[in-house]
């Protein structure tokens, strides 16, 4: 194996980083700080990682460190993954510090920030000190959607490497080689339109495949306002329960390793000078599903933004590659009930929706915005 086995669609960025970790750290092709762009589900972490794994190998094939990489436990190897809404400044802090040690065992100390367009300004700002003057043997990979997600002065100081949207075919293939059937997973890397992260999900867990359906089935089968109500209702609950999906179980173990690392056993009482320690892993626990909620609340937008894109296309006449295929009677039946000015103002909707959510707008209010739309271009 070799670090980049496990990497799919995009040869380009492979090549760029594959040739920057085999040089000498005095060659011109390596820099002190990288930045990986692209859209969500592209691969940019499971890039980043890679190039780190290559950076910190002492040989071609180094499995021993591919194995620390995946667990993030190599003693060179920094990394800062956020599942709140923003990166604090002091987690940046911590990481800063840590920047300055040289590496132990390998040929670099490699620092990894994923989400990196989930930092504040004044967060940003403390970053952008360490990259204008980084220890000579320390490289930082940061990770965002966009360019535009970071300040302009960081920007500057880091080389891109932009991502692609991988094809189907691409993501199919990925999936195939982890084990899932070659129909299951052309199937879902389509209806995850590429995001490698929700193939890999809808491939593998009948219930998120069931969810995805029934958000799709809620949408066609609004009539009236009252529909719109409902169906947001019913969205939001879809959104709960793959929240809860994601973060329930690991939840539950979390507890259960902090609770052994405290030395308490499973159902005793946990002593007054320890309790405090207990409700800051919950507030992290809270905090993760409150972005587990707006992620999977986005995620019934693209679906949404999915739907409407395939009944436009029915519209213009193309009935090739539609992204839900499995449903092609009853997206025929939105066709026949809808126009293409109507499909436009629907799918106007859900961006519009999106942008609110975005801007902090109360989930439930956007979503019956966004329904009641729906339902005033539906046919009666």
């Amino acid at each position: 194996m070799t670090f980049w086995d496990d990497l799919t669609g995009q040869a380009e960025a492979i090549q760029t980083l594959r040739a920057a970790a085999s040089a000498d750290p005095a060659n011109s092709s390596m820099t002190h700080s990288w930045l990986i762009t692209g859209p969500p589900g592209s691969g940019r972490s499971n890039l980043a990682y890679a190039f780190a794994g290559a950076l910190l190998a002492r040989g071609h094939d180094d499995e021993a460190t591919a194995r620390q990489v995946a667990a993030r436990s190599h003693p060179d190897l920094a990394v800062l993954s956020t599942e709140r809404i923003i990166i604090t400044i002091d987690e940046v802090r911590t990481l800063v510090a840590s920047s300055q040690f040289s590496p132990s065992v390998g040929r670099y100390r490699v620092v990894v920030i994923e989400d990196a367009d989930r930092m504040t300004e004044r967060t940003s700002n403390l970053l952008l000190k360490a990259l204008e003057e980084p220890p000579p043997r320390t490289v930082w990979i940061l990770c965002a959607p966009s360019e535009a997600d970071l300040i302009p002065t960081i920007r500057s100081r880091v080389r891109s490497v932009r991502l692609r949207v991988p094809s189907v075919d691409d993501v199919a293939e990925l999936l195939t080689r982890r084990g899932v059937e070659r129909e299951t997973a052309v199937v879902a890397a389509r209806e995850a339109q590429s995001h490698i992260g929700m193939a890999q999900r809808l491939a593998t867990d009948p219930e998120a495949r069931g969810r995805r359906r029934r958000t799709l089935e809620t949408a066609l089968a609004i009539r009236s306002v009252s529909d719109a109500v409902i169906a947001a209702s019913t969205m939001l609950a879809v959104a709960g329960d793959d929240a809860k999906a994601i973060t329930e179980e690991r939840d539950a173990q979390e507890r259960a390793s902090a609770l052994r690392s405290l030395g308490v056993e499973a159902g005793g009482t946990v002593p007054p000078a320890l309790r405090s320690q207990l409700r800051a892993l919950e507030d992290d626990q809270k905090r993760r599903a409150t972005r587990s909620l707006r992620d999977g609340i986005d995620r019934i937008m693209v679906d949404l933004l999915s739907l409407y894109r395939d009944v436009l296309l029915l519209h213009l006449g193309v009935g090739h590659d539609l992204v839900n295929e499995s449903i092609r009677s009853q997206l025929e039946a939105a066709r026949a009930a809808s126009s293409p000015a109507t499909t436009l103002a629907v799918m106007d909707a859900v961006a519009l929706a999106r942008r609110r959510i975005e801007a902090n707008v109360a989930p439930a209010l956007a979503l019956e915005a966004m329904l009641v739309a729906v339902s005033r271009h539906a046919v009666r």
